[in-house]
């Protein structure tokens, strides 16, 4: 039944319009695999699922492998503790690898909730559509995957893209040779971008309200101390 209403639309389009056939099925049954005849790379179980996985195509520019590298990153709330403000973290913020390395990640959820290791920016025409690679962890456990980076100098984000996740902690960056730049906001390596402001409209009201709290709290403090003083001498 879906393939008769492709069939129809790409019909009806291609009468009503100067883009050919074959070009409007493209984007309609094939729309990920673009000018390099890579798809999409995608494996998903019960415990989560890895997009992109590349252990042998090597990027353009790159002639061999320049050396394999094994990772270990941690994921979960109790990470974002050292971070003021910020509910989610890995365990690292950063890493540095050489150009054309082969990474293998292993990728260790520690919260009873989903959470990612995506990387951005990588070759669309070996990650495609849009150059991500991700590994994805449904709770407490672990899954392992292997990427290859580019033979230029860059910095990737390395995120959470679950709703929010990034934006309370999950954020690092990776390195390739020393990179081209830093990322703004990783928790404790780079300067926020755009600060949480909280600030007050001091009205007459608002300074009313202080002064009272202050002399409420000073007669508190007071207080206890002359009662514990009588009790004392009691």
């Amino acid at each position: 039944m879906s393939r008769l209403l492709i069939g129809c639309m790409i019909g009806l389009i291609a009468v009503t319009s100067t883009v050919s056939a074959q070009e409007i099925k493209r984007s309609l049954v094939i729309p990920y695999e673009g000018e390099s005849k890579v798809k999409v790379r995608h494996s998903m179980d019960m415990d989560g699922m890895i997009m992109n996985e590349n252990k042998d195509r090597l990027p353009d520019g790159c002639k061999e492998i320049s050396g394999d590298l094994q990772f270990t990153v941690h994921a979960g709330r109790k990470y974002a503790a050292r971070f003021p403000g910020k509910m989610f973290a890995y365990d690292q913020q950063e890493w540095e690898v050489e150009p054309c390395s082969r990474i293998t990640v292993k990728f260790v959820n520690d919260d009873h909730i989903r959470h990612q290791f995506m990387i951005h920016g990588l070759p669309e025409y070996l990650y495609p559509p849009t150059g991500m690679f991700t590994i994805e962890v449904t709770g407490p456990g672990s899954k392992t995957a292997t990427f290859i980076v580019p033979d230029e100098p860059k910095t990737f984000l390395v995120h959470c893209e679950l709703a929010q996740h990034m934006e309370k902690g999950m954020k690092a960056q990776m390195k390739v040779g020393q990179g081209d730049g830093d990322i703004a906001s990783i928790p404790g390596l780079t300067p926020v971008e755009n600060p949480d402001s909280y600030r007050v409209d001091w009205t007459a009201s608002r300074w009313v309200y202080l002064v009272l709290a202050m002399l409420a709290g000073l007669g508190a403090v007071l207080g206890f101390r002359f009662y514990r003083r009588d009790k004392a001498g009691q």
